[in-house]
């Protein structure tokens, strides 16, 4: 049997899994050294990169590599393959569809280490667009976003209008100290002030 190229293996394994996975979990899953493991991930994260028409790819967040769908793709899939998206993550696509553009930063504060993964699982679910931005990301929703919700606009502005109307009646902050969830950070990160829950 012809033994497969890492970077396949990688590849195979990123996308099966459809998780997050760290350098250490690859090396012990795949019986590779994790230095093997890490030069392998930046050649394919590469190789991706040069790919033409490709749907898919490779990014580190938060320690962990993932697969997903590129930023480019995801606004042209077809509303027939959404994928009903957990319930665990409602509450990080209501913060983000509030405060938007969010910094990932932010969302962390609010959410703990775990929001890192929320935000690649929304991200493969076409919910969100990730961009850089300085040290951190800059969260949006997408077209996927407003299907999924039932929100009749996809302007950024519109959709953060509409879901604040809605945020009082689905109690989607529920749990969470509303002082710090719904208060807008500026851009030299101080809180400016608390964002009411209806639009006066």
């Amino acid at each position: 049997m012809t033994e497969l190229a890492l970077e396949t293996l990688l590849e195979a394994t990123l996308f099966g899994s459809g998780k997050s996975m760290s350098i250490s979990q690859l090396a012990e899953s795949l019986g590779y050294e994790e230095e093997e493991i890490t030069e392998s991930l930046t050649t394919l994260q590469g190789t991706m990169k040069r790919r033409r028409g490709g749907a898919l790819r490779l990014v580190e967040i938060g320690g962990k590599w993932a697969m997903e769908v590129r930023n480019e793709v995801t606004e042209h899939l077809p509303a027939s393959t959404k994928t009903d998206m957990p319930k665990k993550l409602l509450k990080a696509a209501a913060l983000i569809a509030y405060h938007q553009p969010m910094h990932q930063s932010r969302l962390v504060e609010l959410l703990g280490q775990k929001a890192y993964d929320y935000v690649r699982e929304l991200a493969q679910y076409g919910m969100i667009q990730r961009r850089k931005e300085g040290n951190t990301r800059r969260l949006t929703t997408t077209r996927r976003f407003s299907e999924a919700f039932g929100c009749p606009h996809t302007d950024l502005r519109k959709v953060r209008k509409w879901f604040r109307e809605q945020v009082t009646d689905a109690g989607l902050f529920e749990g969470m100290e509303e002082v710090d969830a719904l208060q807008e950070v500026g851009e030299d990160g101080l809180i400016q002030a608390t964002l009411p829950l209806e639009e006066e």
